[in-house]
């Protein structure tokens, strides 16, 4: 058994190694560009071109289902964005293949076609050169556990590092700032979610997305609708009664909040 557990390492370590050492051939084979790379995908010309333009919005839903709480929330923003002109396209992302970071640091590399950019060849990667040429990108998620969903955490992961630089004098790659959106939706009460800290924990993808992209905010849907029959489901902890007030009261409003967001996002002026 022992052996099996080490040949079987021994093979995902080089499965890695392989993977790293592929990229980081790429990466030094590519034309030389430095980390000017990434601003072909940002860059459109001057402001007032960019602001006559049909603007683009790339809207993700990081939740597994692509029809309930967060989804919906994310449908109203999108009928924000398209209220004031946008160009939107809308992906879930539980129906791409792909990973989170692989630490191949391709990214990283100087005169390589792709530092600033996720080297994965992926289903996310396409949408990654979306969002550098977005004027604005909303991102939803449920909450699990204190966190946002493991599609969520991959995606953050891609998108942030790769234009992340470590350098003193820039810490990002983009030429031009793009507003992001992020909306959580969650079974947990706004005074309960409060006294454990939620702000501060879903906080750090706010702050970590407003020093790449340069402008962030955030939308929570509390208390939300679980399920959509309540008798299914070991679930005594909940009254079924007060989610359903919660479903037919508040969340309306919040999904006025998301219709605002996505208008806001489409016509908020960075650069």
């Amino acid at each position: 058994m022992l052996g099996f557990i080490l040949i079987n390492w021994r093979n995902e370590t080089m499965k890695r190694r392989d993977f790293i050492k592929s990229v980081a051939t790429i990466a030094a084979l590519a034309p030389i560009a430095g980390h000017k790379a990434i601003a072909d995908l940002t860059h459109n010309s001057n402001t007032t071109e960019r602001n006559n333009k049909m603007k683009k919005v790339i809207i993700l839903n990081a939740s597994p289902r692509t029809n309930f709480n967060t989804a919906k929330m994310l449908k109203e923003a999108q009928k924000g964005a398209e209220s004031v002109g946008a160009e939107v396209e809308y992906f879930d992302l539980v129906k791409l293949n792909y990973k989170g970071c692989m630490s191949c640091f391709a990214c990283k590399i100087k005169n390589s076609k792709t530092n600033g950019l996720c080297a994965i060849r992926d289903d996310l990667r396409p949408i990654l050169e979306k969002i550098l040429q977005a004027d604005a990108v909303i991102i939803g998620s449920p909450v699990y556990f204190s966190q946002a969903t493991g599609m969520f955490r991959n995606l953050m992961e891609r998108m942030l590092f790769a234009p992340l630089r470590y350098m003193k004098s820039e810490r990002t790659n983009l030429t031009r700032k793009i507003p992001l959106g992020l909306i959580y939706t969650m079974n947990c009460p706004e005074k309960m979610a409060k006294q454990i800290n939620y702000d501060m924990i879903l906080g750090t993808d706010e702050k970590a997305c407003k020093m790449i992209f340069g402008y962030s905010e955030v939308l929570n849907s509390y208390d939300t609708y679980q399920f959509t029959d309540y008798s299914k489901y070991d679930c005594d902890m909940f009254d079924e009664a007060h989610k359903k007030e919660m479903l037919e009261k508040q969340f309306p409003k919040d999904l006025e909040k998301a219709f605002d967001l996505g208008k806001r996002l489409t016509e908020l002026k960075l650069n």
